[in-house]
């Protein structure tokens, strides 16, 4: 698996950097043009999913999106296993510098047990399609008492080939200042990793919480598929 394969010799220092400082990061070609091909194509086969969500019956905004169900798809389980070992040091830190008290095993093995004795068993990995007119309004992937600090998304569509617009879109919500928005761009076989909920950020007076939510402007024409990798599971 080639994206699996890669994930060992990524920047990490770097990718660390663009987290700290910005809540995102991106790593540029996580999949090939036929991984990307091969995990949307998963999307009419009922079999491999649990739910499926219509945002618009919701609030949540339009377009849809499944949730698989347990064993994952080996492409996608191989790089939820493999990414959190990498995310898992950098979660810890963050917690410790927001004094929290949660701590991250070393593996997914590990962390999903917690979750599944916390009474969080279902899988939250999931693919998304939208089509013309739809968007994601912006929100957080909380599913219980128990959260990883980090998510990652992976665009399995080709921007101005397959679709225009439906940018990737985040906001940061400081202390007692206006919220600022951040659009990251991404091609087809790009992961973007994110903040799911908060990250530490260094102030005059110390380390202080900065808020994040996320979600995907109006798609203009065509069709974009996208899949999401969430760390902890679900109630």
């Amino acid at each position: 698996m080639k994206g699996g394969s890669r994930i060992p010799a990524l920047a990490w220092d770097s990718l660390f950097g663009e987290l700290n400082a910005e809540g995102a990061a991106v790593i540029d070609q996580l999949l090939d043009a036929d991984e990307c091909r091969e995990l949307a194509s998963l999307y009419p086969e009922e079999r491999h999913f649990r739910s499926r969500v219509v945002m618009s019956r919701h609030g949540f905004g339009r377009g849809e999106y499944q949730y698989f169900r347990y064993p994952l798809p080996a492409l996608l389980g191989g790089l939820r296993t493999r990414l959190y070992a990498h995310l898992a040091p950098i979660a810890n830190r963050w917690n410790q510098q927001l004094a929290l008290d949660a701590r991250y095993p070393d593996t997914l093995e590990d962390f999903l047990a917690e979750c599944h004795a916390a009474g969080q068993s279902r899988p939250t990995p999931l693919l998304l399609r939208y089509g013309p007119g739809d968007y994601n309004c912006l929100h957080q992937d909380l599913y219980g008492e128990l959260s990883f600090p980090l998510q990652a998304t992976i665009l399995l569509s080709e921007p101005e080939e397959d679709f225009t617009g439906a940018e990737f879109v985040m906001t940061e919500q400081r202390p007692r200042m206006q919220s600022r928005v951040q659009v990251v761009p991404l091609r087809r076989g790009d992961a973007v990793i994110f903040a799911v909920n908060q990250r530490p950020a260094q102030g005059v007076r110390g380390i202080y919480r900065v808020k994040h939510r996320h979600g995907v402007s109006r798609l203009r024409r065509g069709q974009r598929y996208s899949a999401g990798l969430i760390f902890h599971d679900a109630r």
